[in-house]
């Protein structure tokens, strides 16, 4: 006999009628279980239509999530977290009246949501200890691996290999079109992250297409199966504390743009507590319904 759960899919990071990065959540009641086999049998049931499976059980004292691609159980989904926990607290009064949620993941612990629905419509979550790893590859080299020229390569900002969840080399370019346009051979870019010990490639322009945003990025995740991530946790995490480093940022609330120019752009809130980066945003469900399983 199948067992029913309560089941959404929610794109994380969305802004107007952006389309996010989408999670499929799997809420479990009080007394409802489900095996590692079912968890993962579910999450590749979803294989091509979201990255990740969110499975969330939520007790009298904490909330517990844990994550499934269809390949395995992962350790941590940025977006993933922002997506469920966004719904999770805005559809629950007495989460929603609370400022700070204490969650409990699978694999990474204790960690801390901070609930600013009301005020920004979004949710934060503090970011992994920074590992600030440099790196001695050139500009020139780099151009060439994303097909663009080392013109386009902002000449004043450095290059930066920072790890904030995955190892994220983080390039500055000259303005806003070079970034957007920009299109990269998806092998060459895979085979170049595997050469040098990079999960993924931040890109980012000073200049913006709104005025309220302090940087636009886009992400490269080649190593992951697909050449670009709609909108990014981990990626803009590592962003944040590079702006750190190199004073580009104060650590106050901001907004990053995320995306190509094939897309309206997705919205990214940055904050810090103690110099701690908080990364989060808004999300929007897109499907409510149940799940047999």
């Amino acid at each position: 006999m199948s067992k029913v759960y309560k089941y959404k899919k929610i794109d994380a990071f969305t802004a107007g009628k952006s389309l996010g990065n989408p999670a499929a959540c799997l809420y479990l009641s009080l007394g409802q279980e489900l095996t590692e086999e079912e968890m993962l049998e579910v999450a590749k049931q979803h294989k091509g239509y979201v990255s990740e499976m969110v499975y969330c059980k939520k007790d009298p004292d904490t909330i517990h999530l844990t994550y499934y691609s269809s390949e395995c159980e992962v350790d941590f989904c940025g977006h993933g977290t922002i997506a469920c926990t966004y719904s999770l607290i805005k559809d629950t009064p007495d989460l929603l009246a609370q400022k700070e949620i204490q969650i409990q993941t699978n694999r990474k612990g204790n960690l801390v949501v901070y609930n600013r629905i009301l005020e920004q419509d979004a949710v934060l979550i503090t970011a992994p200890v920074p590992n600030y790893l440099g790196t001695e590859l050139t500009k020139e080299k780099i151009a060439e691996t994303l097909d663009t020229t080392v013109d386009a390569i902002d000449g004043e900002l450095p290059v930066d290999l920072v790890d904030a969840g995955l190892r994220t080399l983080i390039v500055p370019m000259r303005d806003l079109a070079n970034e957007v346009s920009l299109f990269p051979d998806r092998k060459k870019l895979e085979t170049f992250c595997i050469e040098n010990g990079i999960d993924i490639i931040l890109i980012f322009s000073s200049e913006v297409a709104k005025t309220d945003h302090i940087a636009h990025t886009r992400v490269f995740a080649p190593k992951f199966g697909y050449l670009e991530d709609p909108a990014t946790g981990s990626g803009n995490s590592a962003f944040g504390y590079y702006m750190l480093k190199y004073q580009l940022w104060d650590g106050g609330d901001c907004c990053l743009e995320q995306g190509g120019n094939d897309r309206v752009f997705n919205d990214i809130y940055l904050s810090s507590i103690d110099g701690a980066v908080l990364f989060g945003g808004s999300a929007t469900v897109r499907t409510d319904g149940v799940y047999y399983v």
